[in-house]
């Protein structure tokens, strides 16, 4: 029977007590677009339903020409040569590529299409993926957007193709990766040009009921969130190993075979709702990192990163369920060479909760022989009927509630059954070498993608016993003290460039930004208020387990119970060392 939980899957950020400048439902967003501009453009971000958004769209507005991005593009057979010739023919990886959405259109079609808007007299509407590039003068933008996450949903039940093609009967994983290295990177690349200058901003999340707010209500919105705490929204999915933990705790709903996977924090995949009255707009959250990233990051993050995101909060939930495949991380270098990214995924493992056999398998055993290994991982591959004897070659480390595993780049690891993890890594989650997956399928009946040339390639092989030991499991280090708190540092490991920090309170905690920003998640404890010394921002109360994000630009806050507390509570906070901090 699931326990009464006061986790809020759905957040907002309240931004105001009225809904004046928001439009719900097809009837009041044509309303406030009458009259047509002489040009309007609706862009649409890959994913969205542009043939739906039309057809609402033009059986009121009824403009004298139609312009559809789609006719403005290079054939199928040339876009497909090109894609492939960027992606090659791995189901996972690929080189992230400087494409632009121009790169998708023939020129000698865009000068045909700019020649019709121009010799029309009446109203033109010009729609799809890049119909701003096509309509390169004064007009007027409405922008249809939707968050990766609700993309990738479409493209589980086929309602979603990726650029340029009608390939909607791929499979999710090949139509996500297109996605991932070309479709949203060019995408994003034009929308960072379009924020600071829509007219509307469209919410395509719940497909029978569009939204719409206007662009400067839009863009003061982003704005004020990145001044204050806020969380975004999470979403859960399955996975061949996942458990029933988050299910009871956070009354989940029946219907997936169980959940494996939260990503409570990954501004590129998650949304942010903004609450105007009754109204709610749903948002991607990337749009505030694109728009405001020296406010959200700070200076320094953004002159390091640019507008991305760098740190990752997510539950890896194996309650019941199975071990993680083990696996390995790609070294800077080898991500930088072969994937074009500039950083990988440093991350660790934070024990949110575990039964008494719960593991974490890290590090090689000091009697691990490294071409043994390599000949037992490939024939594990070659034949099903030779497992390959992890516990042979890695240790399985007994993990408990509030243990912390901290995971450089190159370390072999993975989580056991019968855990809950808080993993607090840098972004790049898509880069994971697996090595073994115990001998199973994925969800959908097919073996899950190993990288074994990969995999071995990045393994740092003095990793064994001792020095994980030494170095990567409970590196716990008492710091500071005040009336009802303590402060710990907890790691990361100092090849890592992520700093954390535990905190333990009955009474307010103490923090400050330093001109960076914060990631906490309340680890402990029922209910905690975030606040300001000055009341520079509303007060936001979070519940167990949540995580939430405190931009650069707050500076000061505190962090205290909601309550009067006789057992402490305990957040866990991330953020980005400066670079002397870790060299």
């Amino acid at each position: 029977m699931k326990t009464h939980s006061t986790y809020d899957r759905f957040p907002a950020v309240h931004i105001s007590d009225s809904d004046a400048d928001c439009y719900v439902g097809w009837a009041e967003i044509c309303q406030a677009l009458q009259p047509l501009a002489a040009v309007t453009v609706v862009e649409v971000y890959p994913g969205c339903d542009t043939n739906g958004i039309e057809a609402s769209l033009t059986s009121v507005l009824k403009p004298d020409l139609i312009i559809r991005s789609e006719e403005a593009l290079l054939s199928a057979d040339v876009i497909e040569e090109k894609i492939y010739s960027t992606l090659g023919a791995d189901r996972v990886f690929a080189f992230m590529q400087p494409w632009t959405l121009g790169d998708f259109f023939c020129p000698d079609k865009l000068t045909s299409l700019r020649n019709r808007i121009h010799a029309c007299a009446g109203p033109v509407l010009v729609i799809g993926t890049g119909a701003s590039i096509i309509a390169n003068h004064d007009c007027r933008i409405v922008y249809a957007d939707l968050s990766r996450w609700e993309i990738q949903a479409r493209q589980r039940t086929h309602r979603s193709a990726n650029l340029g093609i009608d390939n909607r009967d791929a499979s999710s994983g090949e139509l996500y990766r297109r996605c991932f290295f070309i479709d949203w990177r060019a995408a994003d690349r034009l929308k960072q040009t379009l924020l600071p200058k829509i007219d509307f901003l469209l919410d395509t999340h719940l497909r029978d009921e569009p939204k719409m707010l206007r662009g400067d209500t839009f863009r003061a919105a982003l704005h004020s969130t990145a001044e204050r705490p806020f969380r975004v929204v999470p979403f859960f999915d399955p996975g061949p190993w996942g458990g029933c933990w988050m299910k009871e705790k956070f009354d989940l709903p029946d219907g997936p075979p169980n959940y494996a996977w939260c990503f409570d924090c990954v501004p590129e995949e998650n949304s942010i709702r903004f609450a105007f009255g009754a109204c709610i707009i749903e948002v991607p959250a990337i749009d505030l990192v694109f728009f405001r990233p020296k406010e959200l990051l700070g200076g320094h993050l953004f002159q390091t990163f640019g507008a991305e995101f760098p740190i990752r909060f997510d539950y890896l939930d194996t309650m019941g369920g199975g071990n993680l495949s083990l696996q390995v991380h790609p070294l800077t270098q080898y991500i930088r060479e072969h994937f074009g990214m500039a950083y990988t995924q440093d991350e660790s493992y934070y024990m949110l909760d575990a039964a008494s056999d719960a593991t974490v398998f890290l590090g090689l055993q000091e009697t691990a022989n490294r071409a043994r290994m390599e000949a037992d991982l490939r024939l594990a591959q070659e034949d099903p009927a030779k497992p390959f004897p992890a516990e042979k070659y890695v240790n399985q480390w007994p993990a408990k509630k509030h243990d912390h595993f901290l995971i450089p780049a190159g370390t072999i690891h993975c989580s056991g059954r019968n855990g809950v993890v808080l993993e607090i890594s840098a972004t790049p989650y898509i880069f994971t070498f697996k090595l073994w997956d115990w001998g199973r399928t994925g969800l959908d009946g097919r073996p899950r993608p190993i990288h074994l040339d990969h995999g071995l390639a990045n393994i740092d092989w003095s990793r064994r016993s001792h020095w994980v030991q030494e170095n990567l499991i409970n590196r716990f280090e008492n710091l500071d003290a005040g009336p009802g708190w303590r402060e710990e540092r907890t790691g990361l490991h100092r090849l890592e460039f992520i700093e954390t920090r535990r905190h333990w309170f009955t009474l307010p905690v103490p923090h400050h930004t330093n001109g960076t920003v914060h990631v906490l998640n309340l680890v402990e404890g029922d209910r905690a208020i975030v606040e300001s010394p000055s009341g520079a921002f509303p007060a936001l109360e979070v519940h167990y387990g949540e995580t939430f994000i405190v931009p650069a630009s707050v500076g000061p806050y505190t962090v205290r119970p909601a309550y009067s507390a006789t057992q402490p509570l305990a957040t866990m906070k991330a953020y980005v060392r400066e670079a002397r901090d870790h060299a």
